[in-house]
C-alpha cells in the first residue's frame, strides 16, 4: 500500500570515535549530495563511538537545510524526561530539523554496565510506551498544568513543560516484534527498521500490516505513522541481481516499487562512502521520485504534505 508520504532519502553514518572529522564530512557530504536525512546509531556503551547526542549537536551546527536524527536512540540510558528537553532544545537551535528515533534497548548487559536497569523483553516495550508519553507530555505547552505522565519505569510527577519545539518532532520506532509493532501503530509517527534484521520485503509487509491493525484499533489513520527502512546496498557498473544491488537506474526502479507496494518514504542508507551518499542523492533520490511521482499521476493519488513542516520563525537557519 502506498501511504502516499513524500519521498525522503538520508544516511546513517557510523560515528566512529577515531575518525570524528570524517564522521562530520560525511553528515555535511550528506547535505551537500541533496539527500533529506542524517542519522547516526546511538550505543553509549561503545567506547569506540562518538557520544550520538554531543555528535547531533555538532553537525546541526555544522549543516542548514537536513534533518537529524539518532537511528535508534538508547532509551535505557537516556531518560526520556532530559531527551525531551535536549531533543526540543536541538529543535529549536537548528531550526526545526531534528526528529527522534527511539529503541527499547536489547543489549542488556553493556547497558547494565553503564548503570542501566536490565529490562525483560515486555517491561522493555513497557518503558518505551511511558517514555513516549512522558516526552509527548513535556513537549505540550498549550497547558499550563504541570505534567503526571509514566509508570514503574519512566515517571515524572509534576514537571514544568516545555520547551516545545520548533516543530511538530516525529518519534520513529525501531521494531520488529509484534508488540513493538503495535506500539507504533498505535502512538508513534513512523517505523524505522533495518532491511538486514528484517531480512525479506514479506517481512516488512507482514510488519507494516500490523501497524496498520493498531493504528485502526487506536483510532487513527494508518497513513500517519511513515514507513522508514535502513537499507544497504552496492552500486555496479552492469545490472546486478538483488535489491539494491545494480546500477542508480535499478536503485531507483526497485526503491520507487517498495514506495508503491509496501509504502516505504524514507530510505536511510547505511555508508561510510562519500561516493556512494552522492550517487543516492543525486542519481537514485531524482529518478526515484519521478518514478513515483508519475505512478501516483496516473493512479490519481498526491502525496501527503505535512503542515508541520513550518520552521520555527526566525530559527537560524528559518
Amino acid at each position: 500500500m502506498d501511504y502516499g508520504h513524500e519521498l525522503r532519502f538520508g544516511s546513517f553514518i557510523t560515528p566512529s570515535a577515531a575518525s570524528p572529522r570524517d564522521v562530520v564530512d560525511l553528515a555535511v557530504t550528506s547535505e551537500r549530495a541533496g539527500l533529506d536525512l542524517v542519522t547516526f546509531q546511538d550505543h553509549p556503551y561503545q567506547p569506540a563511538f562518538l557520544d550520538t547526542w554531543t555528535l547531533l549537536s555538532w553537525v546541526a551546527a555544522r549543516t542548514e537545510r537536513v534533518r537529524l536524527a539518532g537511528n535508534v536512540l538508547n532509551l535505557p540510558l537516556r531518560p526520556p524526561a532530559v531527551l525531551a528537553r535536549a531533543v526540543a532544545s536541538l529543535d529549536r537551535l537548528s531550526g526545526g530539523r531534528v526528529e527522534l528515533g527511539l529503541g527499547a534497548g536489547g543489549f542488556w548487559d553493556p547497558v547494565v554496565a553503564m548503570g542501566g536497569t536490565r529490562l525483560t523483553p515486555g517491561e522493555s516495550v513497557d518503558a518505551l510506551e511511558q517514555a513516549i508519553d512522558v516526552v509527548r507530555g513535556l513537549w505540550d505547552t498549550t497547558t499550563r498544568e504541570r505534567l503526571v505522565a509514566g509508570g514503574d519505569h519512566h515517571r515524572v510527577d509534576g514537571a514544568k513543560r516545555g520547551p516545545a519545539p520548533a516543530h511538530d518532532v516525529e518519534i520513529w520506532l525501531g521494531a520488529l516484534k509484534p508488540r513493538m509493532l503495535r506500539l507504533v501503530g498505535a502512538k508513534a509517527d513512523g517505523w524505522l527498521p533495518s532491511l538486514p534484521y528484517l531480512r525479506s520485503l514479506d517481512a516488512l509487509a507482514r510488519g507494516s500490516a500490523t501497524i496498520d491493525d493498531a493504528a485502526r484499533t487506536a483510532g487513527r489513520d494508518p497513513g500517519a505513522v511513515r514507513r522508514l527502512l535502513n537499507v544497504g546496498g552496492r552500486f555496479t557498473a552492469e545490472a546486478g541481481d538483488g535489491f539494491l544491488q545494480g546500477t542508480p537506474g535499478q536503485w531507483a526502479e526497485q526503491v520507487a516499487a517498495v514506495t508503491l507496494e509496501h509504502g516505504v518514504s524514507t530510505y536511510v542508507v547505511m555508508a561510510d562512502d562519500p561516493a556512494t551518499l552522492a550517487v543516492v542523492g543525486q542519481e537514485v533520490a531524482p529518478a526515484a521520485r519521478e518514478i513515483v511521482a508519475a505512478e501516483r499521476s496516473r493512479r490519481g493519488t498526491a502525496p501527503v504534505g505535512r503542515a508541520d513542516d513550518a520552521r520555527l520563525p526566525g530559527g537560524p537557519h528559518a
